[in-house]
């Protein structure tokens, strides 16, 4: 090369060499200026200066350095691709010293935005040997503060026992060491840590709030209560709550009661809620300061708990509705707490308040003589045991759950407990009687009998066996035992002393013993008071002398009875009218018949008083008014046993007066419509001599030719047969008349005697507890024309009929039997019988038709009119009327007994709780609980009506638990567990929104 060329070279390379020095110091000084920025915090516009730069620049170092840069700036700006920048520059520059600064200075950066889950990222690779002694402290508290946060409390708490002693994070980390000692309840340590932290400097960070809470758990309440009270004024809105909590706590475990309540009740709880602890405390306070509403407040917020605190809390509460006479409530609670097992003393102390609360007030969960038997064995040395035995014997009586009584009674030999059997016996029987088992009760009053250890039941029992005896037929056993109660020196202390002559004359009544029965009515009406009993006296004293033919006495009797103007006399009007024919007075008679007819248009006695009228008429020789007087029947009483009979007599005047064919024409009448009766069987022989008279034998021979049963009246064969069935039947060998009836009417169908073989043959099945087998007898009856036997046998179908529940049949008979019938009491049967029919069949305005026309009756007796109230009440109910069955079902409760009464008392809390009374309700479901437990359907159905009223009371404890019963024990009424499943999800439900305690079924 030439030495010019090789000047020109070394020239030019002079000439780069010097650019590229220029170039250098150029992109170093705005390097430095993009580090100036970065320094001053500002970020942007740093990226911007060291993004120009690296475009141009040479130098790995630079670049490698803006690249960190760049992510720093990435991560201070929160760009979202900050991390994978900054990740990026690592995996590049693995061996850069800048590589372990961006770990330190990213968590940094992580670390004041306490963003720690990132901040623990980075952290976590910083290699410390590199880092600075200030470095490394600043590193091991944020990091460790990171951990903390993390709540990895091992970690946190190794890197800040390194800075504990480091004049800048000593005090702090002190504090957060203690922090996670008293998170891992190390109380002592963490109050000792707690300590050197303030004495260093540390006033904030809840220091005061933590050592009162420390304190408390460690049983140093009064200092717990010194730093409570010392943070409180500086709390915010979450600790002011958990100080209160703090403080109340621990003024409670002082037991200073009104201090704690103050703080107690200020408590916000755990996210709004409240939980079994905290209401039993606050409750306790209240219970122990006297405040005993509030106390149940509190404790009635406790809902299914399960352990000591729930048991002890629900004794107070059942102390406390003690002290605020709310038994019933007190009664609930101290079972639930029986039902514990987490302190025998307290459930012994329960068990004996709920055994004596069960006496008090009766129990419907189960009978009160359970209650106080299962205290008695499960607690025998108690102190109060021979208090509860005495109470065992009164409440058989007063739980009137008779039947278990009996069953717990029998076998003891105990004297007190022969004399409970006898009492509780005879209060059985009383039961049974008005429930119509009539059989039962007498048993149960030979049972009572069988003690006699008390004169006054022996009395009673006595005196009701001989009702009993009365009700079933046995008048002569009946008498006996009214004689024998009347002798008995108790006998005149009892009411039913007052009633023994008036049952004595009316068994001797009904065995026909006329003498006798006026004597009795006699003694009895000296002694009566205007009634009902006394107008019936009356009238049958005026029967038994009228039997007698003392028709004077008689009509002296039936005026008596008629003067009574508040009661129905149709019937003693009608027999002294009637007397009046047996003392040679028709004029009287026919006088005092036709006062009748006018006098009482709608008396099931009008059409025997037109007949007896026809009849005096005819004796008087009156034939024109005799012959209207029956027309009248034949034109109004188709169904009446007349009709045949007023026939039959318009024949014969027919005849007397010579008017043969009208004679005839009436006799053939009688004979088609009412064939094998005696009437036809007269009407035949009447009409053989008016043709014989008309000289018309041939056609009377052909005319009689056609009749069945006129062919065989003659017989002697059909006579023996029929008669020798009756003997039987009237002898009382029931099942010799039941062959002999059968044979008869399988021989002779259509015989005279056919109608009587029937209804003898019907009444022999039904009383041998062959209904079933009665019925086609019976219809045979009715389905003849009427007769003496029509009206007892519409009774009896329509008997079997209501048995079989076959209430359309069972309509059918009580219709044409309470059109038909010629006795007041069998229209009364018809009646009521039809009321309820027709309520079976839900047609209930027919119901409330009879039972509106059964209240309109006089001398009614007060079974059926309380019966006739009770079916309004029901078919009211049943239409929505429910304001008419309130006042209904007010009026029955006044007179029922039994079933009935325990009904009303139902409805009574029904209609209670419906106008929102519902205290009131309560009080009447505790009478129903108390008086009628036995009738199990209303007890329960109170129940779940208890539990509405509780509930609508705001006492969710009492509700819950009383479903919880429900639904536990008495599974065999669906509808209501039902009903009770539904309504316990509501309350529990929303008890769950402020008692984090309560669990709620999702399903």
């Amino acid at each position: 090369m030439s030495k010019f060329l090789t000047i020109c070279f070394l020239f030019l390379t002079f000439l780069v060499q010097a650019q590229q020095s220029q170039y250098s110091e150029d992109a170093l000084g705005e390097y430095q200026d993009a580090l100036h920025l970065y320094d001053q915090n500002q970020f942007a516009a740093a990226v911007k200066a060291f993004k120009q730069i690296n475009r141009s620049l040479d130098s790995d170092q630079l670049k490698s350095n803006i690249k960190f840069y760049l992510a720093n700036c990435a991560i201070k700006l929160g760009e979202p691709t900050a991390d994978e920048q900054m990740e990026d520059f690592i995996k590049a520059n693995p061996t850069s010293l800048k590589t372990n600064k961006a770990y330190l200075e990213v968590g940094n950066y992580y670390f004041q935005e306490r963003d720690f889950l990132k901040a623990n990222k980075w952290f976590s690779q910083v290699n410390t040997r590199s880092l600075s002694r200030d470095e490394l402290n600043t590193y091991e508290f944020n990091y460790g503060y990171t951990s903390f946060k993390s709540k990895n409390y091992d970690q946190a708490e190794q890197l800040f026992n390194r800075v504990r002693n480091d004049k800048k994070y000593g005090a702090q980390a002190k504090y957060y060491i203690g922090f996670i000692a008293y998170e891992e309840n190390e109380y002592e340590s963490a109050s000792e840590l707690f300590d050197e932290a303030r004495s260093e400097g540390i006033q904030g960070n809840n220091i005061s709030y933590f050592q009162s809470d420390m304190n408390f758990k460690l049983g140093n309440f009064q200092k717990a209560i010194d730093l409570g009270m010392e943070k409180l004024p500086k709390s915010n809105t979450r600790e002011r709550s958990q100080l209160n909590k703090i403080i109340g706590e621990s003024y409670f475990n002082l037991k200073d009661y009104t201090s704690a309540i103050q703080y107690l009740k200020d408590y916000k709880g755990d996210r709004g809620k409240w939980n079994n602890t905290d209401y039993y405390q606050l409750g306790y306070a209240y219970y122990q300061t006297g405040q005993y509403e509030l106390a149940i407040d509190e404790f009635s917020k406790i809902l299914d708990g399960q352990d000591f605190v729930a048991q002890n809390a629900y004794y107070h509460l059942a102390k406390a509705y003690l002290k605020t006479d709310k038994k019933i409530q007190a009664l609930n609670a101290f079972k639930n707490v029986t039902e514990m097992n987490f302190d025998d003393k307290l459930k012994e102390d329960a068990y004996l308040n709920y055994a004596k609360l069960s006496y008090e007030i009766g129990n419907t969960y189960q009978s009160v003589p359970e209650v106080l038997q299962a205290f008695i064995e499960n607690y025998p040395t108690s102190q109060e045991s021979d208090l509860i035995k005495d109470l065992l014997i009164d409440s058989y009586l007063t739980s009137k759950n008779y039947e278990k009584a009996i069953s717990m009674l029998e076998g003891s030999r105990e004297y007190k407990n022969k004399l409970a059997l006898q009492k509780v016996t005879y209060y059985y029987g009383v039961e049974l009687f008005r429930d119509n088992q009539l059989k039962a009760a007498k048993d149960y009053f030979n049972s009572s009998l069988a003690e006699r250890l008390d004169p006054e039941f022996t009395a009673k029992a006595t005196y009701w066996k001989a009702e009993v005896d009365y009700a079933l037929g046995n008048y002569d056993m009946a008498l006996i035992g009214y004689k024998e109660f009347k002798g008995m020196p108790m006998a005149k202390q009892l009411s039913e002393f007052y009633s023994t002559d008036y049952n004595i004359a009316y068994a001797y009544f009904k065995i026909k013993n006329y003498r006798s029965t006026i004597s009795f009515f006699e003694s009895f009406i000296a002694i009566e008071r205007p009634s009902q009993r006394l107008h019936d006296a009356y009238v049958r004293l005026g029967d038994a002398q009228f039997a007698l033919g003392q028709y004077w006495p008689a009509m002296e009797a039936y005026n008596s009875a008629i003067a009574m103007k508040n009661y129905n006399s149709d019937y003693a009007f009608f027999q002294k009218a009637y007397s009046y024919g047996f003392v040679d007075r028709n004029a009287q008679k026919i006088e005092n018949l036709n006062l009748f007819v006018q006098s009482y248009p709608k008396s099931i006695y009008k059409d025997d008083a037109l007949f007896e009228l026809g009849n005096t008429y005819v004796a008087e020789n009156e034939d024109q008014a005799a012959i209207t007087t029956y027309q009248n029947i034949l034109t109004n009483y188709k169904q009446s046993i007349y009709y045949p009979k007023a026939l039959s007599k318009l024949a014969l005047i027919y005849f007397n007066k010579g008017e043969n064919q009208e004679a005839l024409m009436r006799l053939k009448q009688l004979i088609k419509e009412y064939p094998n009766s005696q009437e036809a069987l007269q009407a035949v022989q009447t009409a053989r001599l008016i043709y014989i008279d008309l000289g018309q034998t041939d056609e009377y021979a052909t005319w009689v030719r056609g009749l069945d049963f006129v062919e065989v009246a003659d017989s002697d064969i059909e006579e023996a047969t029929y008669e020798a069935a009756e003997n039987k039947f009237l002898d009382n060998e029931t099942d010799k008349a039941i062959e002999g009836f059968k044979k008869y009417l399988e021989e002779f169908p259509n015989g005279k005697n056919s109608l009587k073989s029937n209804f003898y043959l019907a009444q022999s099945l039904f009383n041998s507890d062959q209904r079933q087998a009665s019925v086609p007898y019976y219809e045979e009856v009715i389905n003849s024309r009427s007769s003496e036997f029509t009206e007892e046998s519409l009774r009896r179908l329509a008997q079997i009929y209501l048995s079989e529940k076959n209430y359309d049949q069972a309509i059918t008979s009580l219709n044409r039997l309470e059109t038909e019938a010629n006795f007041s009491q069998n229209v009364v049967f018809a009646q009521s019988n039809l009321m309820k029919a027709y309520y079976e069949i839900e047609n209930f305005d027919r119901t409330v038709i009879y039972a509106e026309l059964i209240l309109s009756k006089d001398n009614i007796d007060e079974e059926v009119l309380s019966d006739a109230k009770i079916f309004i009440a029901r078919a009211s109910l049943e239409v929505g009327d429910e304001k008419r069955a309130e006042t209904a079902y007010r009026e029955v409760s006044t007179t029922a007994t039994g079933k009935l009464k325990a009904e009303a008392l139902y409805y009574d809390a029904y209609f209670k709780n419906k106008s929102q009374n519902y205290e009131a309700s309560t009080l009447v479901i505790q009478d129903l609980t108390k008086n009628y437990s036995r009738y199990r359907e209303f007890g329960v159905k109170g129940l779940l009506l208890m539990a509405k009223n509780f509930n609508a009371l705001g006492d969710d404890y009492q509700a819950t638990y009383i479903l919880e019963n429900i639904i536990k024990n008495f599974q065999s009424y669906p509808e209501i567990i039902s009903e009770s499943e539904e309504l316990l999800k509501q309350i529990k439900s929303k008890a769950a929104e402020t008692n984090s305690s309560i669990e709620v079924d999702k399903n």
